[in-house]
């Protein structure tokens, strides 16, 4: 059968306008509407009946109510929330209406599929980087929202209820569970559900990191007619997952891709024949039952689909995959006879550890999901989580923690056992996992009403789960007591809740053994009998049991609880034991176990000694010395010193460098010289750290904390009399290590964070570096490069007119005739314009390194005589490539005329949205030796990470996440922890000094510039900044912007202000580099000016705020938390030369004639118009409500001739200095 296609691409066929949006019935509604297509089925019923009828002639089966976003969440944006079940059920009536209207003429029948979008909240990830556990939807929300819409679906007249691109599968557990509701409580009878995810990359998860094993299996539970993919990828990047799918599922396949994947202006390119030829062999393969479209798609694509799949069978429904138990967290855990013991981790339970609940009491959850995390690399396959505590809200802590451990890929790759004696807390859980968990329990204590209730709420949100053998009258001890009330509960499951027998876990109850008491002594051969009973009587069900319970009569004996516990489990495993809640690390490997404790553990388990308690309690404390050393144990230091070595490396462990690396040095045998030393161990150590940085498991700053340096720098006496002995021998004067490398950050360029990092990183691996510094002229790198005979030159810069010297500096180097290899690196270079711009000017290698880790192989290959050439060719081939799609890509760029663009400019309504008060004063105001400790409130810290290279993954991207990312989280809070130590010296000590200016003027538009008056007359122009107005054509009717925009233009006669500021924190930073310079501190070195960086841009935000809240006061009530003050969410803008909205840096120097910037603050322009100090941050104050940031992009030819005409500069200059983003090669 065939699906339609994509609704979205249809409307913006239709090029519709605000106005259409609006129609008659909202014209006068307080929100923007253009966007919201869901709209239309109410302002324009028509275009969308058109639609439907358009894809149901051109063959699909079914079509989609216009629906997507019509839930009251999604409809809030634009304040229609009221309007859902209205939107819904209207959709689904025109989509009905279609359906006949072409059924009748075809005499086919058609089919309405009522549309649920995944709304634009997730409730499984944190909207907030600093708020792991924050959600912004709740479940209940959610259900709440979906019921809704599903209740106007479905009396509008759908016939399907399709949940479709799903990214969270926490949200369409939602949609599953509203479903049901809906139907059990207005008693509806049941429609077809299809359930439709998207895999957003080839990674093969969600959005929110499940794969498709795991998305199918957590709503397996909704027992969908159809599963499939949509959205995101096209059909041959979809067909691996619909293949995972379809083998894990006896449901139907419907897939509907996107028509290929979005080119670089984001449309769809594959034509409606492409995509027929991609998807036929889904049908031909038998892989789908269901196939239709998505983004890009058209009638004309659906067509082309069913007229080249109809002849193909649908998939062949395979046999019932309901056979075996699968839980899932981010992936999947199968459990049958060939998965083994799974180990249930106990410690996320307050009543099972003091440690975990002193945690949770206190509030320190991050400390508590390390000990689940802990639990995870210990071999836990699923983790419990229990909060019942008397002083502990057992709801909220269960739905932080839960909410918390999802953040953490580690935790949350495993299933989850939600553990309460309170089954709200345990439906609090449940609304917190997007996996498929297990419920730990219920039982038959309360009756049998009491727990069918429970068992159809644990149904519903698809759990497995854990039923206790208790009844009305207790616990079951004995054997047979345990199977009756096992069969009872098994009975009532399977046959009137209709629970899926394999999804059904007994626990029989393990109680403590060898009390003291006679009658305890049989409990654990009861338990272990009635599992060969429950596994012969009761097809399908799982055991599992409490393991730490049997040994509490030994608490504080490790030793002999750890042998008890592994006792029990050879035993109870042999005879069919599933599961079990333990210590993943506190298990002891049955044989070997002492022979003389294994004794009296056998025969605690089986009975057979009635003195065997005292005789346990006599072995724990003859054998007392003996217990379970600390969790903490450094067992690492009886391996081998190669692998002691690496592993110092790769954590950054300072400890035990010395005496290891002194340990290898005395091994003459293995290394007769120290250089062997480092040239083995040492490199091997640094070649899996540079293995694990390119996987990003790993982070240099690792070898930039000096563990390399300290090892090396052990060495180097030993090392240089070696040298020394050398030298006489063999009559030399001199020795090198792997080669010399000039590095410099090119001339205008203050900035030299990355290359000084980049240089420590050669330097530990035997390279000799000389560091020219900054601002370096491309006669001085030549002459160095000569004088010290060099084997390689990097070059580096981090702002955008550095790009053209490291041309420049190419060209030369050809003239002067060098065949050095070049590295280039820096925050505004890349591939692309090394391979398009600075490769062509130079015959010899200039090769692009992403970061310093890069370096090092890039660097042997240059260097190694044997290496170079091959590794050469490769580089050209892969730049000759990118050259080649550069062009091809000029050549398709679509660029307007300026007059069009000018045309289509953005244009405030000055009469209803006049410019903003004037200052409290004009001219300027200058802030001499401003307190650094008011800016540190300000401080935006997620830069100062990237400094040393330390990128959270997802979702611990940014600050302070990043510190619980399993691989930079820790290093990421060392350096974090030395940032503030520096700080705190750097503010008590006043070793930075800060200075800034602001100045607010009389202004108004003249075109694409703004002229700035003399005084309020405004006769007399004193300067003007020039303008460059986007020229990139845009698909919908979004307006071409410029910075004058946002000014009000002369003709308005609207008084309006322009405001400039600068700002410099680096006054004293050279002063302390060359301090830690001449003590060979690298590290603080680079930490002092990423410090200086974070107080400057802190400088810039305090000034922003002191500007808008009282020196301009256009926003005097604003109260603002840092993460929205970081996030732009204030009036106005401050955007500055050389950036995205005004990217020519020439402009700065208007600012510093008009101001006399660098008289009156010390701040200087270098002649690239670099800053100097380079900490530093200057820009242009607009306060107008609807001024925003953009960004110009590429210009053509005729825009840069009429700036250069207003400017009156040469064009060619004009060029050089806007080179990046010319739309032609100049």
């Amino acid at each position: 059968m065939f699906l339609d296609g994509a609704m979205g691409t249809m409307v913006q066929r239709l090029k519709l306008e605000e106005k259409d949006f609006r129609g008659e019935e909202f014209k006068n509604h307080k929100k923007e509407l253009r966007g919201n297509n869901d709209l239309l089925t109410l302002t324009k019923p028509d275009a969308i009946y058109d639609i439907h009828r358009l894809y149901l002639e051109a063959g699909a089966d079914m079509v989609e109510t216009n629906t997507f976003s019509s839930t009251c969440i999604a409809q809030a944006d634009y304040a229609l929330e009221d309007y859902a079940y209205r939107l819904n059920k209207e959709g689904a009536e025109l989509a009905k209406r279609a359906c006949k209207d072409v059924a009748e003429a075809t005499g086919i029948r058609r089919f309405v599929c009522g549309a649920i979008g995944p709304t634009n909240r997730t409730c499984s990830i944190s909207p907030s980087v600093e708020n792991p556990a924050f959600r912004n939807v709740t479940f209940d929300e959610l259900v709440s929202a979906y019921a809704e819409q599903i209740r106007g679906l479905l009396d509008g007249g759908s016939d399907i209820l399709l949940v479709e691109t799903i990214f969270d599968t926490l949200n369409a557990k939602a949609a599953i569970y509203a479903i049901d509701v809906v139907f059990d409580e207005d008693q509806r009878p049941k429609v077809p559900v299809f359930i439709s995810g998207t895999i957003v990359d080839q990674s093969g998860r969600t959005l929110s990191g499940q794969t498709s094993e795991a998305f199918v299996t957590s709503l397996n539970h909704a027992n969908p007619v159809a599963f499939g993919l949509n959205c995101a990828l096209g059909a041959p990047q979809m067909k691996p997952f619909i293949q995972n799918i379809s083998r894990f599922t006896d449901a139907h396949i419907i897939c509907y891709p996107n028509a290929g994947l979005p080119n670089a202006m984001g449309e769809y390119d594959e034509s409606p024949e492409q995509m027929a030829k991609n998807i036929e062999p889904f049908a031909k393969e038998g892989l789908v039952t269901i196939v239709g479209g998505c983004c890009g798609t058209t009638p004309e694509h659906i067509k082309a689909v069913a007229d080249v799949c109809r002849k193909y069978g649908p998939r062949v429904k395979p046999e019932s995959k309901q056979d075996c138990m699968v839980l899932s967290g981010l992936e999947i855990l199968r459990v049958n006879e060939t998965t083994g013991f799974v180990n249930v981790g106990e410690r996320c339970n307050v009543a099972g550890s003091k440690k975990f609940c002193r945690h949770i009491l206190k509030g320190e959850y991050e400390e508590a999901l390390a000990i689940a995390r802990s639990q995870v690399e210990n071999g836990a396959q699923v983790v419990d989580c229990n909060f019942d505590e008397g002083l502990l809200d057992g709801h909220a802590a269960m739905t932080r923690f839960l909410n918390l451990l999802a953040s953490d890929p580690d935790c949350s790759r495993v299933p989850l056992m939600v553990d309460s004696s309170k089954f709200s807390v345990i439906e609090a859980g449940l609304k917190c996992a997007q996996g498929k968990c297990i419920v730990n329990s219920i039982s038959l204590k309360e009756g049998e009403e009491d727990f069918i209730k429970k068992a159809k709420t644990v149904k519903r949100f698809g759990a497995a789960v854990v039923v206790m053998a208790f009844d009305e009258t207790g616990q079951a001890v004995e054997m047979e007591r345990k199977l009756e009330i096992c069969t009872r509960s098994y009975r009532i499951l399977v046959d009137e809740v209709g629970f899926n027998p394999y999804d059904i876990i007994f626990d029989p109850n393990i109680l403590t053994i060898a009390t003291g008491m006679e009658e305890h002594n049989n409990y654990a051969v009861e338990f272990i009998n009635v599992i060969t009973e429950i596994k012969r009587t009761l097809p399908g069900a799982k055991i599992s049991g409490g393991v730490s319970n049997l040994s509490f009569a030994f608490r504080g004996m490790d030793k002999v609880r750890e042998a008890m516990h592994s006792v029990f489990l050879y035993h109870a495993v042999k005879v069919g034991m599933d599961m079990g809640i333990v210590n993943a690390g506190f298990l002891t490997v049955y044989d070997d176990i002492p022979k003389d404790l294994l004794e009296l553990c056998e025969n605690a388990v089986w009975n057979r000694d009635p003195e065997v308690t005292e005789k346990l309690l006599d072995y724990a404390k003859a054998h007392s010395k003996d217990a379970k050393k600390e969790e903490d144990q450094e067992e690492w230091r009886t391996w081998p010193v190669t692998e002691r070595i690496t592993h110092s490396l790769v954590k950054g462990i300072m400890k035990y460098i010395l005496e290891d690396t002194e340990e290898a040095r005395l091994n003459k045998e293995k290394y007769p010289r120290a250089l062997n030393v480092i040239e083995g161990p040492l490199m091997d150590g640094m070649n899996v750290v540079g293995d694990l940085f390119g996987k990003e498991n790993l982070h240099v700053v690792m070898t930039i904390y000096s563990v390399m340096k300290k090892a090396v720098a052990h060495l180097i006496d030993h090392i240089q009399i070696e040298k020394e002995e050398d030298m006489i021998t063999n009559g030399q004067t001199e020795v090198k290590g792997n080669g010399t490398i000039i590095m410099a950050t090119v001339k205008g360029d203050v900035h030299d964070i990355g290359k000084n990092i980049t240089g420590v990183v050669l330097g530990c691996n035997n390279y000799r570096v000389v560091d020219l510094g900054v601002m370096v002229p491309v006669e001085k790198i030549i002459e160095a490069a000569i004088a010290e005979k060099a084997d390689l030159v990097g070059m580096s810069g981090l702002i955008t007119p550095s790009l053209d010297e490291m041309v420049n500096n190419a060209k030369e180097f050809q003239k002067a005739g060098l065949k050095i290899p070049i590295m280039i690196g820096g925050a505004t270079t890349s591939k692309m314009h090394t391979a398009v711009k600075i490769a062509p000017n130079y015959e010899a290698p200039a090769v692009y390194v992403l970061d310093a880790s890069r370096s090092v192989p890039v660097a042997a290959a240059l260097i190694d005589d044997a290496r170079r050439d091959d590794f050469f060719e490769d580089i050209k081939d892969e730049y000759a490539e990118l050259r080649e799609e550069y062009y091809e890509g000029l050549e398709e760029k679509r660029i307007l005329s300026l007059k069009a663009a000018r045309e289509k400019k953005f244009r405030i309504d000055w009469g209803l949205n006049p410019p903003v008060h004037k200052p409290k004063f004009l001219g300027t105001k200058v802030y001499e030796n401003f307190p650094l400790e008011k800016l540190i409130s300000h401080i935006d810290w997620n830069p100062f990470f990237q400094v040393f290279q330390l990128r959270g993954r997802y979702p611990n991207r940014g600050y302070p996440k990043i510190f619980e990312d399993k691989t930079v989280g820790p290093e990421a809070k060392r350096v974090f922890e030395d940032a503030q130590n520096m700080l705190k010296d750097i503010v008590k000590n006043k070793k930075l000094r800060a200075q800034g200016i602001i100045g607010f003027y009389p202004a108004n538009s003249n075109g694409d510039d703004i002229e700035i008056y003399e005084d309020e007359t405004r006769e007399k122009v004193k300067g003007v900044y020039y303008g460059l107005r986007q020229q990139s054509e845009k698909e919908n009717d979004e307006p071409y912007y410029c910075i004058s925009d946002f000014i009000a233009p002369k003709e308005t006669d609207k008084p309006d202000y322009l405001g400039m500021f600068a700002v410099s924190t680096g006054f004293g930073c050279d002063e302390m580099v060359a301090e830690f310079e001449a003590d060979h501190d690298d590290y603080s070195s680079i930490m002092v000016k990423a410090i200086a960086d974070r107080f400057a841009e802190a400088f810039a935000e305090w000034l922003h705020e002191e500007v808008r809240r009282e020196e301009w006061g256009y926003a005097n009530e604003e109260k603002m938390s840092s993460a929205d003050m970081f996030a732009v969410r204030y009036q106005g803008i401050r955007p500055a030369p050389g950036y995205p909205s005004q990217p020519d840096h020439t402009e700065k120097t208007t600012m510093w004639q008009m101001d006399d910037i660098t008289g009156k603050t010390g701040i200087v322009l270098t002649d690239s118009l670099a800053m100097e100090p380079a900490s530093s941050v200057s820009g242009l104050y607009f306060a107008h409500p609807e001024s925003k940031y953009f960004a110009v992009g590429k210009i053509d030819k005729d825009q840069i001739e009429n700036y250069a005409a207003r400017k009156k500069m040469d064009v060619a200059l004009v060029e050089k200095w806007l080179g990046t983003i010319l739309a032609y090669d100049a």
